[in-house]
């Protein structure tokens, strides 16, 4: 057995964006159980201290600050100040999203404009800064979230669904490119997940039951277990990985269909 553990994230310095709630919070928490000093950055700041501030009484290093995505001059800036106020930036995880769930003909080009300037432009802005910052060092682990949105669709998730699967292809070309340099790239692809960017959904109890019914586990994903395969791809037991798409799925996108045949 080797010395070190693979899956530990002693000694570096992960930023964490959207980390005041839902599944960035969840990252936050694992990302620092695993021996990381995290910095929880979020456009709300003071939920994010709070984050931060119970990491620190389980005996975790955490840091907080307000950070908006969609700004890159600040994204820039942040992350720049991080990795020289901290000496490094091993890890930088992006979970900010958006959705207005509408059909397409009923889609405003305001609306359209605010699902893409947060989901594509804001996590672009992200891969962009922590790349030029990990490449320049020669090392690091960068993962943006995606969703089962990115290969399966529903009326009311066009938008959305076309923001996930450009983040895909926003991973797979900066894993080509950042490559050469020692930086690993990936994405994460959750199912549905009890967050609040999908409390409309739990809010409608038939909603909530035929989503749980999609699944073949038959339940929603707890942030925390979306947490597991994204420290996975930060740590160095994925140190072959890059490039790739993780389905955090429950098995959603496994399975065509519902129905039992008789005799199975």
């Amino acid at each position: 057995m080797p010395a070190e553990d693979p899956f530990r994230l002693d000694g570096r310095v992960a930023a964490v964006i959207g980390s005041a709630s839902g599944i960035g919070e969840a990252v936050a928490e694992a990302c620092a159980r695993q021996g990381a000093h995290v910095a929880c950055l979020d456009v709300d700041s003071a939920r994010a201290s709070v984050v931060a501030e119970r990491i620190a009484r389980s005996g975790g290093s955490a840091e907080a600050a307000a950070l908006d995505v969609r700004d890159g001059a600040a994204v820039q800036r942040a992350l720049d100040e991080l990795a020289a106020r901290r000496g490094r930036l091993d890890v930088a995880v992006s979970t900010p999203s958006i959705n207005v769930r509408k059909p397409i003909l009923g889609y405003s080009e305001e609306e359209f404009e605010r699902v893409l300037t947060v989901n594509l432009r804001g996590n672009f802005n992200v891969l962009r800064a922590a790349g030029r910052i990990m490449t320049a060092r020669g090392r690091g682990s960068i993962v943006l979230f995606s969703s089962i949105r990115s290969v399966v669709v529903e009326p009311g998730q066009g938008v959305y669904a076309a923001t996930k699967a450009g983040i895909v292809q926003l991973v797979r070309t900066a894993a080509a490119e950042f490559g050469p340099s020692g930086v690993r790239v990936n994405a994460v692809a959750p199912g549905v997940v009890d967050t609040p960017l999908t409390a409309p959904i739990k809010a409608n109890p038939d909603w909530y039951a035929a989503y749980a019914a999609r699944s073949i586990l038959g339940r929603w994903a707890k942030p925390e277990e979306i947490a597991g395969p994204t420290v996975f791809l930060a740590s160095d037991a994925a140190s072959y990985v890059t490039g790739s798409v993780l389905f955090v799925d429950g098995g959603w996108t496994a399975v065509d269909g519902r129905f039992k045949p008789p005799g199975m």
